[in-house]
């Protein structure tokens, strides 16, 4: 947990962005570039493109993103601007501002380890807090959703987001505990549904918290949005890197760049990939897969089901079509 009374440094030492080397092998920043932190967080990929001599517009939607950026903006005066915005909106806000191109882009996909060690902020199955979940602060709350959904609305989404087998029995377990305030009340009747016991290799409420929380905060639909925007932005020869924690996020990013670089999802080898006549290729073929060193998921577990992708944006233009 972070303690308030960390100085900013200190937070920063705790949340080492996860693929750090890897992630700026793929951004191949030059000097004077400028480039795009569209998940800002305790500011770890931030301050490394700041330190490869880049200027940085960094995104949250969690207001406690803020004071990170204000310290790191007092150790790189009028290199770092951050927009208190999501990263759905990047378009909009660089316009504002003027911008027209940038040259490399870089999301870091889903919950942080900054809002996982707060259990005030309701995100994490393993220490007790309000059911909360909003990565905004504002809006509807986990509690919220829970305590007024349909029940079949409710095990729609444990089904679609967290690939809950047993989402049926879950969600008319939550309708008849309702209601529901904090965390470790959810947690325990999901552990009264599919049973639990200490030496669980995965707690068996990881599932349901992963798609409360992405219901809560739209992030597939805030990631489709992202991917657009950063097409929408990136000059030709800019870098498009994602890093993404489970297959849901994953596969949305890896349908929108086989299909931007002009090709087909689903092929097999009886139908190979065809090329996409509609558009010209808004990006090269994007490069393989990267996951992360043993070492690194020794020293950071959360880095084991990191997967990064990336590609290079051509001088084609931005296609209509959604993500």
């Amino acid at each position: 947990m972070v303690k308030p009374s960390l100085d900013k440094s200190a937070q920063y030492a705790q949340h080492v962005p996860v693929m750090l080397s890897e992630v700026l092998a793929a951004m191949a920043i030059k000097q004077g570039e400028r480039h795009v932190d569209a998940t800002f967080g305790a500011g770890g990929y931030s301050r490394a493109m700041l330190e490869a001599c880049a200027i940085v517009h960094g995104f949250d939607r969690d207001p406690e993103a803020k004071g990170h950026a204000e310290a790191l903006q007092s150790q790189f005066p009028e290199k770092l601007v951050f927009h208190a915005a999501t990263f759905s909106n990047l378009s909009e806000q660089l316009r504002a501002a003027n911008i027209a191109t940038v040259d490399g882009i870089v999301f870091d996909i889903g919950v942080s380890s900054m809002q996982l060690d707060q259990p005030e902020r309701g995100f994490s199955f393993r220490e007790d807090g309000p059911l909360d979940m909003r990565m905004a602060q504002d809006g509807e709350s986990a509690a919220d959703f829970l305590n007024n959904a349909d029940e079949n609305v409710i095990a729609d989404i444990l089904f679609t987001y967290g690939e809950e087998r047993q989402s049926r029995r879950i969600a008319r377990a939550i309708v008849a505990a309702r209601p529901l305030t904090r965390t470790r009340e959810l947690v325990q009747v999901i552990h009264k549904v599919l049973g639990y016991h200490s030496g669980m290799k995965k707690d068996p409420a990881t599932r349901s918290f992963q798609a409360i929380r992405i219901h809560v905060n739209q992030e597939l639909e805030e990631l489709r949005k992202g991917l657009l925007a950063a097409e929408d932005m990136l000059t030709p020869g800019g870098r498009l890197v994602v890093v993404s924690f489970h297959s849901l996020e994953d596969r949305v990013v890896k349908q929108f760049l086989r299909k931007r670089s002009g090709k087909v999802a689903g092929a097999t080898r009886h139908m190979p990939i065809a090329p996409v006549a509609s558009n010209a290729p808004s990006f090269l073929k994007p490069a393989k897969a990267v996951r992360a060193s043993e070492d690194e998921c020794l020293r950071n577990p959360r880095a084991r089901s990191a997967i990064l992708r990336s590609a290079i944006r051509t001088d084609a233009p931005a296609w209509k079509e959604a993500a």
